[in-house]
């Protein structure tokens, strides 16, 4: 295995896992009102939205 294919499952993995940690916050708004927790889930969308840009220009700069 290549390092770059290493990198991009572990980086497919963190989208996963920071997609999975907004919707997790963003129930425990829903359920609780807490405004910290509604911050932490609008900063780990924005996470994986910035992991996913990176996932799909990383062929292009690794040429």
């Amino acid at each position: 295995m290549r390092l770059i294919t290493a990198h991009r499952i572990l980086i497919a993995t963190s989208i996963i896992f920071f997609f999975g940690f907004s919707f997790w916050q963003l129930s425990r708004y829903l359920q609780s009102g807490d405004g910290w927790a509604l911050f932490q889930a609008a900063g780990y969308f924005l996470a994986a939205i910035a992991f996913a840009i990176y996932f799909m220009n990383i062929k292009r700069w690794y040429r």
